[in-house]
């Protein structure tokens, strides 16, 4: 088993290395040039988002997709990753961090893009796509597809399941010493009553929780911000002049290169935002859009959300209280989000509590989703039922056991994951900026695709 272990964390840390990096880097700054800056347009899909698309076909509102694809995105990667990437790279990895979700929102559009031009309408009237169809349909390549949808369950399992609810009961275990097998029962019970009735119930909730997890989150890293205003001037120019200089980070904080802010900034903010990885697109496909470019606008937002907005103030945060309070060691990597909220008076520890809670339970619905259709898409929809009951028993396994060589397996297939769907975004570049052409450039936002609606 150590044997194991020690194979996948060296194969994982490859993968999520340099070449990860660059790959994922690069299809970011490439799209962002070939689609002439989609981030330009950024406040058009936020606005989008909240319009609803009445008369279009599809499973779930615009909005809906969009809540459901922030569940699975913003996660625990948001609270504890960001606060690695500074322990590690220097508090100059913060701006890496949000110059990744500024580049990722291109690609984020294009894959969302792809998902609705792809899609497929079942008999019984259900939408599929993602990357799978788009790979198969837009390259011809069965293959390749079966791939990205064999890596995207078992990282649904590891990643989006075991590793959030192992998350949520130690959580609860820590502060309030409550059983892990007891919040395993809980967890099981609330899983149960959401995904067994599909995804509109999925979407449904994650209407509901994301806004509240995420509008709660952002109130405390505010009122943190409020309390180290004195040390935020400080702060923002530590993080560029850490950024782009070799020279020691100060301030409590270990000297990093610029290689090692840049590294680490850039590798946490891909791993959260998961622009690139596959995942969001599954979603995006259900939704019910006039047209794909609608929807890529839509989906492009959820890169914002999640780094552009939340992982910028967990970083701000950090920097911050690390040169506010000078007891706090920026050395421990797994601490240091915990240590700037303890700062908060009386009510630190329950405002992370409650993130830490809310945001992985709704990682757990909409990698849920994720998991699913990928399963369907491999053996048909009679293999949902045996997927279901699967993902509920490692609900409560994965409250209850050690998941070290869960996070190291699920982190190789969430790199194998995305290795395909950025072949088929790059390959299809042309198809993305054809369809950007024909509804944005030339203003035909409202006209509708009946491809979008077969």
């Amino acid at each position: 088993m150590e044997q194991l272990e020690s194979f996948f964390s060296a194969l994982s840390g490859f993968l999520w290395g340099w070449p990860m990096i660059i790959l994922l880097f690069g299809t970011h700054i490439f799209m962002t040039i070939r689609l002439r800056f989609p981030q330009l347009k950024i406040f058009k899909a936020i606005k989008l988002s909240f319009t609803k698309d009445k008369n279009s076909k599809g499973d779930v509102s615009q909005f809906g997709a969009l809540m459901t694809a922030l569940a699975a995105t913003i996660g625990i990667g948001n609270i504890i990753g960001v606060g690695t990437a500074v322990s590690l790279g220097g508090p100059g990895a913060v701006l890496w961090c949000w110059l990744t979700g500024v580049l990722g929102i291109a690609t984020k559009y294009s894959e969302g893009l792809l998902a609705v031009k792809y899609r497929e309408k079942t008999q019984d009237g259900r939408m599929l796509g993602g990357p799978m169809y788009a790979i198969e349909k837009g390259l011809g390549m069965k293959w390749l597809a079966v791939l990205f949808c064999i890596c995207t369950v078992f990282a649904s399992f590891g990643i989006g399941n075991g590793v959030q609810s192992k998350a949520i009961a130690d959580s609860l275990f820590i502060s309030y010493d409550i059983p892990h097998f007891a919040t395993g029962i809980v967890e099981v019970v609330l899983v149960i009553l959401v995904i067994f009735f599909g995804v509109k119930a999925i979407a449904k909730v994650c209407g509901s929780l994301v806004p509240f997890m995420a509008i709660f989150y952002i109130i405390g890293c505010i009122t943190i911000l409020i309390m180290n205003w004195n040390f935020l001037d400080e702060t923002i120019i530590l993080i560029f002049k850490s950024a782009f200089s070799p020279q020691a980070a100060g301030a409590g904080f270990i000297g990093g290169t610029v290689i090692m802010a840049a590294r680490y900034g850039i590798a946490r903010g891909l791993f959260s935002n998961e622009s690139g990885l596959g995942s969001a697109p599954i979603i995006a496909a259900a939704a019910k859009t006039r047209n794909s470019v609608r929807q890529a606008l839509v989906s492009s937002t959820g890169t914002f959300w999640d780094t552009v907005v939340v992982c910028a103030l967990t970083g701000l945060v950090i920097v911050s209280s690390v040169i506010a309070y000078p007891d706090i060691d920026a050395s421990k990597t797994a601490l240091l989000t915990q240590a700037a909220f303890s700062k908060l008076p009386y009510v630190g520890s329950l405002f992370l509590n409650i993130s830490i809670i809310t945001f992985a339970f709704s990682t757990i619905l909409g990698w849920s989703y994720y998991g699913e259709k990928s399963i369907e898409y491999l053996g048909g929809k009679k293999t949902i039922i045996y997927y279901r009951l699967t993902w509920v028993v490692i609900v409560f396994i994965g409250a209850v056991i050690n998941l070290d060589l869960v996070w190291n397996i699920s982190d190789t297939m969430n790199a194998m994951m995305a290795i395909p769907n950025l072949i088929s975004v790059l390959l299809l570049s042309g198809v993305i900026v054809k369809e950007t052409k024909k509804y944005l450039w030339d203003k035909k936002l409202n006209e509708y695709d009946t491809d979008c609606e077969l």
